[in-house]
């Protein structure tokens, strides 16, 4: 009932749709609640708890209450999920902007629109999310937090030296700071801006304030991750990994000034020596100094080329900070994984060269990248049915898009291959289902989704090839909705919709604070679900009639699995919807 109660004063369209269900439904129709782009791909997942089936289909004008397309149901796909039988349903054919409901069988979908305008505002609005999550002088709560970090730990200087790296985002609901994905994080945002600039507003002050300083807040935002980057590579021989470690879990608080490691207020702060560091009684599996410092160098490449026009002294330390950082990247090739104390969950980085291939190509060494880029010409996850914890990270590689763009012939052939193949893999898989699902169910799925269908869009913008335009739009329709729970994986988008409203977020369960636009974990596989340490579902599971042994999803606060916002997860939709949004044209590089 939580869900139903909370969506009435923000869903009137969804009234007349609930009223006219049966009371015992067995058949469902789950639609991109956002809404689809007159040009784009149009589909719908018909399901049902029982072995039906259905011949045809309806879209219905909600305006005048006439059918104005009907479509063939298409072959039965079968079970899938909780459900016995499925089938897509696709109207890509229809194009003329509206508001509409689908019918088939006895199921009525909710309303959605076809506008051009469908994405609009919507990249802007997850801005909100990576405001909220900003350490030091947090914008979203008027104060600030974290002010006294932190302290050294396997530096060249001795261990407790105290050091300024305030500033930043916290990763999550935990308030643990992380390069690697805040490098990350920053370079889809300088990204979103350079590919799409239309896409964003100026509403916001540099320090997320209300109130206009002409620059586009995803660039304001991007410097505040750029600024923290540049406090965690203070010196050429110098760069930490990450502030804070697992004890950040003791306790469930808002953000302010933590006492649980030993030295007051200070948090530690960990430097990248290339070697294993403390996990308790283990130790992580840390080989080099490349991933972590090559992700630097590449966020830093690209800020000092879209700051040199308004902020050259700004620009010109970047471009000095991205020639070091690549050099700390050298000076001993391999993986830098992050440390835990307590816990036995880390970012197991295990890939590397894929940053290194960015890196590269952002500094024009072509023929460095070229060289990196055959040696991982494939994410490795894509097309497998399981993978670690940010074991493949990131979750695209971000070098091929950036060395296509410089290379000519077959070099360039070549490197667009590797997209196609990685594609390739998951379609053969994704095809095979209704929901047109190939990303394995591992923690923060929702993140290789968002980067799945990032590289398709990229794919095609490179080639023209449009094969893998279902598979694309596939994976954004999921995140708004198009999978087994109805329900959109973004805190607050659509305002109408199905959305997460009990997320495992403190500023939610403590304060009952929104948190607009945070990208949640996504769904887990079962058996994943049914082994984590500590999870317990706090409310009755609204979405019980849709879990099942393959696949579960609960917006409750007791599942940090599946319903926990990321920061560097919601910086890359971020770049997804500024393309939606653009509709899919690139600027210029």
């Amino acid at each position: 009932m939580k869900r139903l109660l909370f969506l009435l004063p923000l869903a009137l369209l969804f009234i007349g749709w609930m009223a006219t269900q049966q009371s015992n439904p067995t058949s469902w129709i789950r639609i991109n609640q956002l809404g689809y782009l007159p040009q784009g791909t149009k589909a719908a997942v018909w399901a049902s708890k029982e072995n039906q089936s259905i011949s045809t289909f309806q879209l219905v004008d909600v305006a005048t209450g006439k059918k104005v397309f009907t479509g063939k149901a298409g072959t039965a796909f079968g079970a899938y999920g909780p459900f016995q039988q499925s089938y897509r349903l696709n109207f890509s054919a229809f194009k003329k902007p509206g508001r509409y409901y689908l019918e088939a069988g006895q199921a009525r979908s909710p309303e959605f629109v076809i506008s051009d305008t469908a994405y609009k505002g919507s990249a802007d609005f997850c801005l909100r999310y990576m405001r909220q999550q900003r350490t030091g002088f947090n914008p979203f709560l008027k104060d600030s937090c974290h002010t006294r970090d932190g302290y050294t730990l396997y530096g060249p200087m001795p261990d407790s030296t105290h050091i300024d790296v305030v500033g930043g985002w916290h990763d999550a609901t935990d308030y643990l700071q992380y390069a690697t994905t805040s490098a990350n994080a920053t370079y889809h945002l300088l990204m979103a801006y350079r590919d799409f600039p239309t896409a964003f507003t100026d509403s916001k002050q540099a320090n997320g304030l209300d109130g206009k300083n002409g620059i586009a807040d995803v660039m304001d935002e991007a410097k505040w991750g750029l600024d923290w980057l540049l406090k965690m590579h203070p010196r050429p021989d110098w760069m930490f990994n990450q502030i804070a470690d697992d004890r950040d879990h003791i306790s469930l608080r808002m953000p302010a000034l933590d006492s649980q490691y030993g030295r007051g207020y200070e948090r530690p702060v960990y430097f990248i020596n290339g070697e294993p560091q403390q996990r308790g009684k283990f130790l992580n599996n840390t080989k080099g100094t490349s991933s972590t410092a090559a992700k630097l160098s590449s966020a830093f490449s690209l800020g000092a080329t879209l700051f040199q026009h308004n902020n050259l002294s700004y620009s010109k330390l970047l471009t000095e900070k991205a020639t070091t950082a690549y050099q700390y990247a050298l000076i001993k090739p391999g993986v830098t994984q992050t440390a835990s104390v307590k816990a036995p969950y880390i970012y197991a980085e295990d890939n590397w060269v894929d940053d290194m291939e960015l890196a590269a190509a952002q500094l024009n060494k072509l023929s460095d990248a070229l060289s990196y880029a055959q040696q991982e010409p494939i994410t490795p996850w894509l097309g497998k049915d399981t993978a670690h914890h940010y074991q493949w990270y990131p979750f695209i590689n971000l070098g091929h898009f950036e060395l296509a763009k410089r290379a000519t012939g077959t070099e360039r052939a070549t490197v667009l291959s590797y997209y196609q193949q990685g594609l390739e893999s998951v379609w053969q898989k994704a095809k095979q289902n209704a929901f047109h699902r190939g990303v394995p169910f591992i923690w923060c799925s929702n993140n290789l989704t968002t980067s799945l269908a990032i590289q398709g869009i990229w794919y095609k913008q490179l080639t023209g090839d449009a094969k893998y335009d279902a598979l694309t739009q596939a994976n954004i329709d999921w995140l708004f909705g198009m999978n087994p729970w109805g329900t959109s994986m973004v805190y607050g988008l659509p305002s109408w919709g199905d959305t997460p409203v009990d997320p495992h977020s403190a500023f939610t369960h403590l304060k009952n604070y929104p948190i607009d636009g945070g990208l949640v974990d996504g769904p887990v596989y079962g058996s994943i679900y049914g082994n984590l340490i500590g999870i317990k579902l706090f409310n009755e599971d609204e979405y019980a009639p849709f879990q099942s042994s393959l696949v579960v999803y609960h917006d409750d606060y007791g599942d940090y699995s599946t319903n926990e916002p990321t920061m560097d997860g919601t910086a890359s939709l971020i770049y997804l919807l500024a393309a939606l949004e653009s509709q899919l044209k690139f600027a210029k590089p």
